[in-house]
């Protein structure tokens, strides 16, 4: 059985960076999606990674400033968060990917419980 755990969040400035990890435990994950909640919004996508390292996804809210990437060798896999913004903030998740469109929260299992990112104005 699979587990995943969620680290790297916290409080940041807007314009500051963050770096969260998804780690697994158990056995080896294959693809893998980075999701985030804000209080009071639906789960939204974010990026998702297959498990060879390409290709990769990103949300057009965050593309060109988050960059997904994974680390096999340490079964996790990174998400780099440069230019936060305020609209930004939510609890991040990671899950593993089985199948069908990579945008959707549905096709993914094995959710961690998330790490909270709050990024203030």
């Amino acid at each position: 059985q699979v587990q995943l755990v969620e680290s790297g969040g916290g409080l940041v400035q807007a314009g500051g960076s963050l770096r969260l990890s998804c780690t697994a435990s158990g056995r080896a994950v294959r693809s893998v999606g980075w999701f985030r909640q804000a209080p009071g919004k639906e789960r939204e996508f974010v990026a998702h990674i297959h498990w060879s390292g390409s290709p990769a996804y990103h949300a057009n809210s965050v593309k060109g400033r988050f960059a997904i990437s994974r680390d096999n060798a340490e079964n996790s896999v990174s998400l780099q968060m440069n230019s936060l913004k305020p609209e930004d903030t939510a609890v991040y998740s990671c899950a593993i990917y089985s199948g069908g469109s990579v945008y959707d929260a549905i096709n993914y299992w094995g959710w961690g419980k998330g790490t909270l990112v709050t990024v203030s104005s």
